[in-house]
C-alpha cells in the first residue's frame, strides 16, 4: 500500500476511534509526522551495526524528533509538561499511551520505504505505557504492523529500565512477556547507574533478544569497576543467547570501549561519519 494511502488509513482509523475529527498523521516531503496537541513528532532512524563488521546493518533504531507546530525545537522537560496537561491521573495515563502509540506508528510509517525483511526496527516503549496497559500488550500495535505489511518479528520493543522503575520490574516483566507472546523481539536498555543486581535479574528473567546500554556520559564516570560492569553485561547477554549493544557512540575511544568489553552491536554518529567518509573516498 502506498505511503500516502497508509497515512489516510490510519487517519481514518483514529478519527473513527475517537470520534473527534482528529487526523494527526501528515505526509510531507516523503516523511510522516504526527500532530499531538501543540507538538509535531517525526523520526530519526539510526543504523545498528555489527561491532566487528560495521558495514553490516542488522536494523534501525527509531528516535523521536520533537518540535512545536512552528518547528521550534523543545526540550524533554517541556514535553513532559505537555503530556501532563490532562487534569486527572487516568487522563495522564491515557495521554502517555496515546502519545506512545502515535510515536511508534510514525516511526513504522517512516521505516517502511527502507524496510528489509532481514532487518529490525527498534521502537522505544515508555515504561508508563506498559504499566498503564493492564493486558494484551502489543495487540493494538500489531494491527498497525500488519497493515504496513510487516510482522511483529520485524519489531524489537525496546524498554529503557532505570532505577526509577526498579520497584516495578515485576509488573514490567508481565507486560514484556505479553509482547513476546505476540512474536515481538525484545530489547532492554540501561544507563550505567542502573547496572545493579535488580537489573541483571530482570535481564535473566525477561530473556530479551537484545541487551544494551547508552554510551552517553560513560566518559564522565569515575568508577574503577566500569570495565568489569560492562563486561558483565555483555557476558550475561551471551549466556542467555542475547546480543549486546552499545548506543550513542560519538568518538573513537568509546567505539574501542564497546569492542574491548564484548558488545556485539553498536550505534552512533561516530560510525555514520566513518561510513560517509569511506563513501566520499571511495
Amino acid at each position: 500500500m502506498p505511503l500516502q494511502q497508509l497515512v489516510e488509513y490510519f487517519n481514518d482509523r483514529l478519527e473513527q476511534e475517537h470520534n473527534n475529527g482528529l487526523r494527526p498523521f501528515v505526509l510531507d516531503n516523503g516523511a510522516v509526522h504526527g500532530v499531538f496537541g501543540p507538538i509535531c513528532i517525526g523520526s530519526n532512524l539510526s543504523p545498528l551495526r555489527q561491532t566487528l563488521r560495521t558495514a553490516n546493518v542488522i536494523g534501525h533504531i527509531a528516535q523521536l524528533n520533537v518540535s512545536t507546530i512552528n518547528k521550534q525545537t523543545i526540550g524533554s522537560s517541556e514535553l513532559e509538561q505537555y503530556l501532563a496537561l490532562p487534569q486527572t491521573e487516568q487522563a495522564d495515563v491515557e495521554s502517555i499511551i496515546n502519545f506512545d502509540r502515535m510515536s511508534r506508528a510514525v516511526h513504522m510509517l517512516n521505516y517502511l520505504p527502507q524496510a528489509h525483511l532481514d532487518e529490525l526496527l527498534f521502537l522505544e516503549v515508555d515504561p508508563r505505557h506498559i504499566l498503564g496497559v493492564k493486558e494484551d500488550h502489543g495487540a493494538y500495535f500489531e494491527e498497525v504492523i500488519v497493515a504496513c505489511g510487516l510482522q511483529t518479528a520485524n519489531v524489537a520493543i525496546t524498554l529503557t529500565a532505570n532505577n526509577a522503575y526498579a520497584g516495578f520490574y515485576q509488573l514490567l516483566l508481565k507486560g514484556l512477556n505479553n509482547y513476546q507472546r505476540r512474536g515481538y523481539q525484545l530489547a532492554l536498555k540501561f544507563d550505567y547507574h542502573s547496572l545493579e543486581k535488580s537489573a541483571f535479574e530482570l535481564i535473566t528473567r525477561a530473556a530479551p533478544n537484545f541487551v544494551g546500554i547508552s554510551a552517553l556520559e560513560l566518559d564522565r564516570i569515575r568508577d574503577n569497576k566500569l570495565l568489569e560492569k560492562l563486561q558483565q553485561l555483555s557476558s550475561l547477554a551471551r549466556s542467555i543467547a542475547s546480543q549486546s549493544f552499545m548506543l550513542q557512540i560519538d568518538d573513537k575511544r568509546t567505539a574501542a570501549l564497546a569492542r574491548n568489553t564484548g558488545f556485539e552491536l553498536v550505534q552512533g554518529d561516530y560510525f555514520e561519519q566513518s561510513v560517509q567518509l569511506s563513501a566520499a573516498n571511495g
